[in-house]
């Protein structure tokens, strides 16, 4: 086989550092939406996403990078394309419109993502936007708690001379009192999810030599600190079933043909049920160990709402509008917890039903098992991309389905996979597995066309 002509590193420098650059400002903002948001305001956070969003297209056009349209995942687009149409039917198109903006964005984001970088490429920015979200986190509290020794708001709401809720404060002023921290989200299940993202990354990077040991030991510390200190009960179980996947994933893996790897399918079906079963059965006790009401922290009243509500249309939903656009109909009053409008289902797969219908969650289930499908046999079945069949598994081709599972447990309990850091992720995984499914160093990966970037 030829190997691919490849410019001269001096002339990729300045356009590779600047897709690098956009790419870990783009992931960060994804994954800090909710910190830029009360530091900036709503519209001070628009303004930077709209503008990293066009700095997203002009590398695009610059670097120019290799689509193959056969790989299209088809599923994606259906579903966009019907979120898109359900403005005709919107009981609030223009917050649809508003709402499809952020799904734009978001949208090129994921492909800029998954088309100018290859697979370690992608590993080594998620991972520098996950240490800027952890390091700020950790300093934002600290700050708190040394220097302001007090609660802190959100630089742009006012609630005038009423004491605000308790779920409206940025930080609580919790890091050395044992609460909960909630870092520069202002929301400890967020960053559960983020110092989750971080130990997976971390741990990848450290397994296969791509970062330097001290380092990795030390961003891993930090994570795992902050999962700790965030006791999000909905990370620690995507934690733990993370775990199993990677345990059922590694040994299919030394289990190469079908004969063998069905005991292990079969396995893994039973202690499905097994779950299922322990989690019907004993779910006073399970809660009570996770620190959960018997209402799920008020999710039960939350989900008997959005589902009274999508009944109301059951078939095509009210219109596309994540999150919910608070003031419109019937969102600005639909659901307030604790004094708190809420934006979200706490499910996403509750909240495609609302704004899509049955149609919608149709197309979106299509989007996830396309992407759980293929995110999974890249990590079991050995690379196969030229006449050999004797190449090792890559370290890396496990981490995309162990991303999917995380944000699928998340789906149960938020709808973040719809927005921001989710849906962005959702995006590249969907695109990056379908264009490049052969997770693996020694891949030749036609992200770009390197020879070009340099003009």
């Amino acid at each position: 086989m030829t190997s691919p002509t490849v410019a001269p590193p001096e002339a990729l420098s300045t356009p590779r550092l600047w897709a690098s650059g956009v790419a870990t400002l783009a992931l960060f903002i994804a994954l800090a939406g909710d910190g830029i948001r009360h530091l900036l305001g709503l519209w001070g956070f628009v303004t930077v996403s709209i503008l990293t969003g066009v700095a997203c297209v002009i590398l695009l056009v610059v670097l120019r990078p290799v689509y193959n349209r056969r790989r299209t995942p088809k599923a994606l687009l259906a579903f966009m394309a019907f979120a898109t149409l359900s403005v005709a039917w919107s009981a609030y198109p223009g917050a649809s419109l508003f709402t499809l903006a952020g799904m734009l964005l978001c949208t090129i984001a994921g492909v800029f993502l998954a088309l100018c970088f290859d697979w370690a490429q992608v590993v080594r920015v998620f991972a520098n936007a996950i240490k800027w979200v952890l390091a700020l986190s950790i300093l934002f509290e600290l700050w708190v708690s040394v220097v302001v020794r007090d609660r802190v708001l959100p630089f742009w709401v006012d609630f005038g001379d009423g004491e605000p809720p308790l779920l409206a404060y940025w930080s609580r002023n919790l890091l050395f009192e044992g609460g909960k921290i909630q870092g520069i989200l202002g929301n400890s299940n967020l960053l559960g999810i983020i110092a989750l993202f971080g130990i997976l990354v971390f741990a990848v990077q450290w397994a296969a030599g791509t970062v330097r040991r001290a380092s990795a030991i030390a961003w891993l510390a930090v994570a795992a600190a902050e999962f700790l200190l965030t006791r999000s009960s909905t990370m620690i179980i995507a934690a733990a079933i993370v775990a199993v996947v990677l345990a059922g994933a590694l040994l299919v893996r030394n289990a190469p043909t079908p004969a063998r790897r069905t005991p292990v399918y079969l396995g893994g079906l039973a202690l499905f049920i097994a779950g299922v079963a322990a989690v019907s059965l004993l779910n006073q006790q399970l809660l009570a160990l996770l620190g959960k009401s018997d209402d799920l922290t008020g999710r039960l009243d939350i989900w008997q709402t959005v589902v009274e509500t999508a009944s109301q249309r059951p078939w095509f939903g009210w219109g596309y509008s994540s999150p919910w656009v608070p003031w419109v109909e019937p969102f600005e009053d639909l659901v307030v917890r604790r004094g708190v409008l809420q934006l979200h289902a706490h499910n996403a797969w509750l909240d495609v039903w609302l704004q899509l219908g049955v149609v919608g969650v149709v197309l979106f289930t299509a989007v996830i098992l396309s992407t759980l499908w293929r995110s999974w046999f890249a990590a079991v079945d050995r690379p196969r991309f030229d006449l050999r069949d004797d190449r090792q598994h890559s370290v890396l081709s496990v981490l995309p389905v162990l991303l999917l599972v995380v944000l699928l447990v998340q789906s149960l309990a938020e709808s973040r996979i719809l927005i921001e850091s989710g849906w962005v992720l959702l995006v590249l995984l969907c695109l990056k597995t379908k264009q490049h499914p052969t997770i693996d160093a020694g891949a030749p990966d036609a992200s770009t066309r390197l020879a070009e970037a340099g003009r």
